[in-house]
């Protein structure tokens, strides 16, 4: 082989690795690349979430996430879970995410702890 022929290998390996995101420890726009990869992720669930929910629910959940950004996070992960496992025979209602909604708040209100705290030989309210 020629240097010709290696210059070329290497210079098309180099824009193969470009172009797919890879490459070692090339140079300064390693920042970019998690961005561009979170950018993706966010469009892969709001595509899967337009798939699996009507207007007016999508509308809903819009409108949660506004108020309550985890609240609406934990419910998208849910559907997306459940799209997924091939629960869902249909598009999700505005009442069936209503329903999820209920679920995801009740399992909120289990996850609270109590405490109670014991009145000691400390108290001065004798």
């Amino acid at each position: 082989m020629d240097d010709d022929d290696l210059a070329q290998i290497r210079k098309a390996r180099l824009e193969q690795l470009k172009s797919s995101g890879g490459g070692g420890g090339g140079g300064g726009s390693s920042g970019g690349g998690g961005q561009d990869k979170q950018a993706q992720e966010s469009e892969a669930r709001q595509s899967i979430l337009n798939q699996i929910l009507e207007p007016e629910a999508a509308d809903r959940l819009g409108r949660i996430r506004l108020v309550k950004e985890s609240r609406a996070a934990e419910v998208e992960d849910r559907l997306i879970m459940l799209a997924r496992s091939g629960q869902l025979r249909q598009k999700v209602t505005e009442n069936q995410l209503k329903e999820l909604l209920g679920a995801v708040a009740e399992k909120k209100e289990e996850e609270k702890i109590v405490v109670s705290r014991r009145k000691g030989a400390w108290d001065d309210e004798d």
